[in-house]
Protein backbone atom coordinates (compact mmCIF):
# COMPACT_ATOMS: atom_id res chain seq x y z
CA UNK A 1 0.00 0.00 0.00
CA UNK A 2 1.01 3.97 -0.67
CA UNK A 3 0.15 6.46 0.78
CA UNK A 4 -0.74 9.54 -1.80
CA UNK A 5 0.09 12.55 0.11
CA UNK A 6 -2.31 15.79 -1.02
CA UNK A 7 0.27 18.10 -0.13
CA UNK A 8 -2.94 19.49 2.16
CA UNK A 9 -5.29 20.79 -0.73
CA UNK A 10 -8.49 21.34 0.17
CA UNK A 11 -10.06 22.51 -3.05
CA UNK A 12 -13.16 19.86 -3.26
CA UNK A 13 -12.67 19.74 -7.32
CA UNK A 14 -8.55 19.59 -7.13
CA UNK A 15 -8.98 16.56 -4.78
CA UNK A 16 -11.35 14.74 -7.20
CA UNK A 17 -9.38 15.29 -9.86
CA UNK A 18 -6.09 14.00 -8.35
CA UNK A 19 -8.26 10.57 -6.87
CA UNK A 20 -9.41 10.15 -10.59
CA UNK A 21 -5.74 10.64 -11.80
CA UNK A 22 -4.23 8.45 -9.81
CA UNK A 23 -6.94 5.81 -10.45
CA UNK A 24 -6.57 5.82 -14.55
CA UNK A 25 -2.47 6.81 -14.40
CA UNK A 26 -0.93 4.94 -11.08
CA UNK A 27 0.47 1.59 -11.37
CA UNK A 28 -1.60 -1.58 -10.93
CA UNK A 29 1.51 -3.36 -9.26
CA UNK A 30 0.35 -1.78 -6.36
CA UNK A 31 -2.50 -0.35 -3.86
CA UNK A 32 -3.19 3.18 -2.59
CA UNK A 33 -4.29 4.83 0.17
CA UNK A 34 -5.40 9.07 -0.36
CA UNK A 35 -6.67 11.48 2.65
CA UNK A 36 -8.11 14.56 1.56
CA UNK A 37 -10.47 17.18 3.54
CA UNK A 38 -12.70 19.68 1.26
CA UNK A 39 -13.58 23.38 2.14
CA UNK A 40 -17.63 23.52 2.00
CA UNK A 41 -18.79 21.35 -1.25
CA UNK A 42 -22.03 19.33 -1.92
CA UNK A 43 -20.65 16.12 -3.83
CA UNK A 44 -22.65 14.96 -6.11
CA UNK A 45 -23.23 11.11 -7.12
CA UNK A 46 -22.33 10.16 -10.90
CA UNK A 47 -26.29 9.67 -11.80
CA UNK A 48 -27.56 12.41 -9.95
CA UNK A 49 -29.28 15.32 -11.35
CA UNK A 50 -27.87 17.98 -9.80
CA UNK A 51 -30.17 21.01 -9.83
CA UNK A 52 -32.73 18.65 -8.11
CA UNK A 53 -30.03 17.57 -5.54
CA UNK A 54 -29.17 21.21 -4.04
CA UNK A 55 -30.44 24.36 -3.16
CA UNK A 56 -29.20 26.34 -5.70
CA UNK A 57 -29.65 29.79 -3.74
CA UNK A 58 -28.18 28.51 -0.60
CA UNK A 59 -24.78 27.26 -2.24
CA UNK A 60 -24.25 30.20 -4.19
CA UNK A 61 -24.95 32.48 -1.38
CA UNK A 62 -22.72 30.40 0.50
CA UNK A 63 -20.03 30.27 -1.68
CA UNK A 64 -20.04 26.03 -1.45
CA UNK A 65 -18.63 24.41 -4.28
CA UNK A 66 -20.77 21.44 -6.42
CA UNK A 67 -18.96 18.48 -7.52
CA UNK A 68 -19.64 15.79 -9.37
CA UNK A 69 -18.03 12.86 -8.55
CA UNK A 70 -17.08 9.20 -10.76
CA UNK A 71 -18.56 7.08 -8.43
CA UNK A 72 -22.58 6.54 -7.58
CA UNK A 73 -24.60 6.71 -4.80
CA UNK A 74 -26.02 9.86 -3.07
CA UNK A 75 -25.22 13.72 -3.22
CA UNK A 76 -23.07 14.39 0.57
CA UNK A 77 -21.90 17.56 2.11
CA UNK A 78 -18.09 17.41 2.65
CA UNK A 79 -16.82 20.21 4.97
CA UNK A 80 -13.20 21.25 6.94
CA UNK A 81 -14.72 18.63 9.68
CA UNK A 82 -15.12 16.01 7.49
CA UNK A 83 -12.52 13.90 6.67
CA UNK A 84 -12.23 11.89 3.06
CA UNK A 85 -10.47 8.36 2.19
CA UNK A 86 -9.84 6.30 -1.41
CA UNK A 87 -8.72 3.31 -1.62
CA UNK A 88 -7.26 2.60 -4.86
CA UNK A 89 -6.82 -1.28 -6.05
CA UNK A 90 -7.23 -3.42 -8.83
CA UNK A 91 -10.52 -4.45 -9.99
CA UNK A 92 -11.87 -7.11 -8.60
CA UNK A 93 -15.28 -8.57 -8.95
CA UNK A 94 -15.84 -9.70 -5.69
CA UNK A 95 -14.51 -6.64 -4.27
CA UNK A 96 -17.18 -4.39 -6.46
CA UNK A 97 -19.83 -3.49 -4.36
CA UNK A 98 -18.38 -4.92 -1.31
CA UNK A 99 -18.38 -2.01 0.94
CA UNK A 100 -17.81 -4.32 4.03
CA UNK A 101 -14.37 -5.55 3.07
CA UNK A 102 -12.79 -2.05 2.65
CA UNK A 103 -14.45 -0.55 5.44
CA UNK A 104 -13.30 -3.15 8.12
CA UNK A 105 -10.16 -1.49 8.31
CA UNK A 106 -11.61 1.71 8.97
CA UNK A 107 -14.15 0.35 11.57
CA UNK A 108 -11.17 -1.52 13.23
CA UNK A 109 -9.65 2.09 13.77
CA UNK A 110 -12.97 3.49 14.81
CA UNK A 111 -13.65 0.80 17.69
CA UNK A 112 -10.38 1.32 18.65
CA UNK A 113 -11.21 5.16 19.50
CA UNK A 114 -14.06 3.36 21.68
CA UNK A 115 -16.85 3.83 19.07
CA UNK A 116 -19.38 0.65 18.22
CA UNK A 117 -19.01 0.99 14.62
CA UNK A 118 -20.21 -1.04 12.02
CA UNK A 119 -21.64 -1.46 8.65
CA UNK A 120 -25.35 -1.02 8.06
CA UNK A 121 -27.60 -0.99 5.16
CA UNK A 122 -25.97 -0.54 1.38
CA UNK A 123 -22.80 1.56 2.22
CA UNK A 124 -22.99 3.35 5.83
CA UNK A 125 -21.01 3.09 8.75
CA UNK A 126 -22.97 3.49 11.51
CA UNK A 127 -22.90 4.40 15.66
CA UNK A 128 -26.12 3.43 17.76
CA UNK A 129 -28.22 3.44 14.00
CA UNK A 130 -26.64 6.94 13.20
CA UNK A 131 -24.52 7.24 10.01
CA UNK A 132 -21.11 8.71 10.76
CA UNK A 133 -19.87 7.37 7.28
CA UNK A 134 -20.75 6.51 3.54
CA UNK A 135 -19.29 5.26 1.04
CA UNK A 136 -19.06 4.39 -2.65
CA UNK A 137 -17.16 2.75 -5.52
CA UNK A 138 -16.57 3.36 -9.16
CA UNK A 139 -14.48 1.12 -11.44
CA UNK A 140 -12.81 1.25 -15.15
CA UNK A 141 -12.84 -2.50 -15.59
CA UNK A 142 -8.94 -2.36 -14.79
CA UNK A 143 -8.64 -0.24 -11.86
CA UNK A 144 -11.37 0.35 -8.84
CA UNK A 145 -11.55 3.25 -6.13
CA UNK A 146 -13.17 2.70 -3.19
CA UNK A 147 -14.06 5.79 -0.75
CA UNK A 148 -15.78 7.22 1.91
CA UNK A 149 -16.42 9.98 4.10
CA UNK A 150 -15.53 10.31 8.07
CA UNK A 151 -17.76 12.93 9.70
CA UNK A 152 -15.26 14.08 12.80
CA UNK A 153 -17.24 17.49 13.32
CA UNK A 154 -18.88 18.25 10.32
CA UNK A 155 -21.53 21.42 10.61
CA UNK A 156 -25.00 19.07 10.52
CA UNK A 157 -26.95 21.91 9.85
CA UNK A 158 -25.29 22.83 6.87
CA UNK A 159 -26.33 19.27 5.37
CA UNK A 160 -30.11 19.96 5.60
CA UNK A 161 -29.16 23.34 4.41
CA UNK A 162 -27.35 22.77 1.07
CA UNK A 163 -28.57 19.94 -0.18
CA UNK A 164 -32.62 19.19 -1.10
CA UNK A 165 -33.56 15.76 0.50
CA UNK A 166 -36.26 13.66 -1.28
CA UNK A 167 -39.07 12.91 0.69
CA UNK A 168 -38.86 9.01 -0.84
CA UNK A 169 -34.85 8.82 0.98
CA UNK A 170 -36.95 9.91 3.78
CA UNK A 171 -39.60 7.57 4.04
CA UNK A 172 -37.20 4.65 3.42
CA UNK A 173 -35.42 5.04 6.18
CA UNK A 174 -37.65 5.50 8.69
CA UNK A 175 -37.07 8.54 10.15
CA UNK A 176 -38.39 11.93 9.69
CA UNK A 177 -35.69 13.98 9.22
CA UNK A 178 -31.65 13.36 7.94
CA UNK A 179 -30.68 15.57 10.55
CA UNK A 180 -31.89 13.24 13.16
CA UNK A 181 -30.36 9.97 11.65
CA UNK A 182 -26.67 11.52 11.07
CA UNK A 183 -24.10 11.87 13.37
CA UNK A 184 -20.73 13.38 14.17
CA UNK A 185 -17.58 10.82 15.34
CA UNK A 186 -16.62 13.67 18.37
CA UNK A 187 -20.01 12.99 19.70
CA UNK A 188 -18.59 9.98 20.59
CA UNK A 189 -15.19 10.34 21.26
CA UNK A 190 -13.95 10.49 25.28
CA UNK A 191 -11.31 13.45 24.57
CA UNK A 192 -11.99 15.38 21.59
CA UNK A 193 -9.46 15.13 18.56
CA UNK A 194 -8.81 17.76 15.96
CA UNK A 195 -9.59 16.85 12.19
CA UNK A 196 -5.45 16.28 11.75
CA UNK A 197 -5.01 14.36 14.77
CA UNK A 198 -7.91 12.34 13.81
CA UNK A 199 -6.68 11.70 9.90
CA UNK A 200 -2.84 10.57 11.64
CA UNK A 201 -4.70 8.13 13.98
CA UNK A 202 -6.62 6.47 11.43
CA UNK A 203 -3.22 6.21 8.92
CA UNK A 204 -1.16 4.73 11.61
CA UNK A 205 -4.12 2.36 12.50
CA UNK A 206 -4.50 1.20 8.89
CA UNK A 207 -0.62 1.02 8.87
CA UNK A 208 -1.11 -1.63 11.54
CA UNK A 209 -2.78 -3.34 8.93
CA UNK A 210 -0.71 -4.08 6.10
CA UNK A 211 3.33 -3.78 5.52
CA UNK A 212 4.66 0.09 6.41
CA UNK A 213 3.75 2.48 3.62
CA UNK A 214 5.53 4.56 1.56
CA UNK A 215 4.58 7.72 1.04
CA UNK A 216 4.24 9.02 -2.35
CA UNK A 217 4.43 12.84 -3.64
CA UNK A 218 3.49 13.46 -6.79
CA UNK A 219 6.64 14.89 -9.34
CA UNK A 220 5.62 18.66 -10.65
CA UNK A 221 4.46 16.88 -14.25
CA UNK A 222 2.35 14.83 -12.38
CA UNK A 223 0.48 17.84 -10.70
CA UNK A 224 0.24 19.58 -13.87
CA UNK A 225 -1.79 16.64 -15.68
CA UNK A 226 -3.92 16.99 -12.49
CA UNK A 227 -4.72 20.01 -12.99
CA UNK A 228 -5.52 19.82 -16.70
CA UNK A 229 -7.60 17.19 -15.94
CA UNK A 230 -9.33 19.43 -13.07
CA UNK A 231 -9.74 22.34 -15.73
CA UNK A 232 -10.98 19.96 -18.78
CA UNK A 233 -13.50 18.11 -16.57
CA UNK A 234 -13.89 19.16 -12.73
CA UNK A 235 -14.33 22.82 -13.49
CA UNK A 236 -16.89 22.39 -16.10
CA UNK A 237 -20.50 22.77 -15.84
CA UNK A 238 -21.18 19.89 -18.53
CA UNK A 239 -19.68 17.82 -15.97
CA UNK A 240 -21.30 19.25 -12.63
CA UNK A 241 -24.58 20.43 -13.56
CA UNK A 242 -25.21 18.74 -17.18
CA UNK A 243 -27.52 16.13 -18.13
CA UNK A 244 -30.58 18.33 -17.16
CA UNK A 245 -33.14 16.62 -19.88
CA UNK A 246 -36.54 17.86 -21.92
CA UNK A 247 -38.95 15.32 -20.30
CA UNK A 248 -42.86 15.28 -20.51
CA UNK A 249 -42.87 11.71 -18.40
CA UNK A 250 -40.94 11.45 -15.06
CA UNK A 251 -40.87 8.00 -13.02
CA UNK A 252 -39.20 7.47 -9.50
CA UNK A 253 -39.28 4.43 -7.55
CA UNK A 254 -36.98 3.21 -4.54
CA UNK A 255 -35.50 0.00 -4.45
CA UNK A 256 -33.41 -1.91 -2.40
CA UNK A 257 -30.36 -0.67 -4.38
CA UNK A 258 -31.26 3.08 -4.47
CA UNK A 259 -33.50 5.16 -5.92
CA UNK A 260 -34.26 5.54 -10.06
CA UNK A 261 -35.17 8.31 -11.79
CA UNK A 262 -36.30 8.28 -15.24
CA UNK A 263 -36.98 11.25 -17.13
CA UNK A 264 -38.49 10.42 -20.40
CA UNK A 265 -39.25 12.47 -23.46
CA UNK A 266 -41.49 10.59 -25.89
CA UNK A 267 -42.40 12.46 -29.79
CA UNK A 268 -45.11 10.52 -31.68
CA UNK A 269 -44.97 7.43 -30.00
CA UNK A 270 -41.18 6.96 -29.85
CA UNK A 271 -38.41 7.70 -27.33
CA UNK A 272 -36.88 10.59 -28.24
CA UNK A 273 -34.66 11.64 -25.26
CA UNK A 274 -33.89 8.62 -22.28
CA UNK A 275 -32.38 9.56 -18.71
CA UNK A 276 -31.82 7.73 -16.18
CA UNK A 277 -30.80 9.34 -12.64
CA UNK A 278 -30.36 8.19 -9.08
CA UNK A 279 -28.15 7.21 -6.00
CA UNK A 280 -27.80 3.52 -7.34
CA UNK A 281 -24.18 1.70 -7.94
CA UNK A 282 -23.37 0.48 -11.00
CA UNK A 283 -20.60 -1.07 -12.59
CA UNK A 284 -21.50 0.38 -16.40
CA UNK A 285 -22.24 3.94 -17.71
CA UNK A 286 -26.05 4.27 -17.55
CA UNK A 287 -25.84 6.27 -20.63
CA UNK A 288 -24.94 3.38 -22.56
CA UNK A 289 -28.31 1.87 -21.68
CA UNK A 290 -29.75 5.47 -22.47
CA UNK A 291 -28.63 5.09 -26.11
CA UNK A 292 -29.81 1.91 -25.82
CA UNK A 293 -33.32 2.50 -25.12
CA UNK A 294 -33.65 6.08 -27.16
CA UNK A 295 -35.42 5.71 -30.76
CA UNK A 296 -37.64 2.55 -29.35
CA UNK A 297 -41.61 2.41 -29.41
CA UNK A 298 -43.05 3.54 -26.28
CA UNK A 299 -44.99 0.27 -25.91
CA UNK A 300 -44.06 -2.03 -23.27
CA UNK A 301 -43.68 -5.03 -26.01
CA UNK A 302 -41.30 -2.84 -27.52
CA UNK A 303 -39.28 -1.65 -24.67
CA UNK A 304 -39.58 -5.92 -22.94
CA UNK A 305 -38.05 -7.17 -26.41
CA UNK A 306 -34.94 -4.60 -26.76
CA UNK A 307 -34.25 -5.50 -22.83
CA UNK A 308 -34.51 -9.00 -22.91
CA UNK A 309 -30.58 -9.46 -23.51
CA UNK A 310 -29.48 -6.51 -21.79
CA UNK A 311 -28.05 -7.34 -17.78
CA UNK A 312 -29.60 -4.70 -16.12
CA UNK A 313 -27.57 -5.87 -12.83
CA UNK A 314 -24.21 -3.85 -14.68
CA UNK A 315 -25.60 -0.26 -14.52
CA UNK A 316 -27.60 -0.86 -11.32
CA UNK A 317 -26.83 -3.66 -9.02
CA UNK A 318 -29.50 -6.24 -8.13
CA UNK A 319 -32.73 -5.28 -10.01
CA UNK A 320 -35.63 -7.61 -11.75
CA UNK A 321 -35.65 -6.65 -15.45
CA UNK A 322 -39.89 -6.60 -14.64
CA UNK A 323 -39.18 -3.70 -12.12
CA UNK A 324 -37.27 -2.02 -14.34
CA UNK A 325 -39.90 -2.30 -17.18
CA UNK A 326 -42.41 -1.43 -14.81
CA UNK A 327 -41.23 1.35 -13.94
CA UNK A 328 -40.40 3.09 -17.60
CA UNK A 329 -43.83 1.73 -18.44
CA UNK A 330 -45.78 1.87 -15.18
CA UNK A 331 -48.60 3.54 -13.65
CA UNK A 332 -48.55 7.53 -14.09
CA UNK A 333 -47.35 7.95 -10.84
CA UNK A 334 -44.98 5.55 -8.80
CA UNK A 335 -43.06 8.00 -6.40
Amino acid sequence: MIFLENEGITNPKLNLALEEYALRNFSADSDYLLFYINEPSIIIGRNQNTLEEVNQNYVEENNIHVVRRVSGGGAVYHDFGNLNFSFITNHDVKSLNNFKKFTAPVIKVLKSLGLDAELKGRNDIEVDEKKISGTAQFSTGKRMVSHGTLLLDTDLGEVVNALNVKMSKIQSKGHKSVRSRVANISEYLKTPLKIEEFRSLLLEGLYDESEPFETYHLTPEEWKAVHQLKEEKYDTWEWNYGRSPKFNIQRTRRFPIGEIDLRIFVEKGTIKDFKIFGDFFGKEPVETLEKIVEGTRYEKSDITNLLKDISLNEYFGDISKDDFIELIYGEDEIE
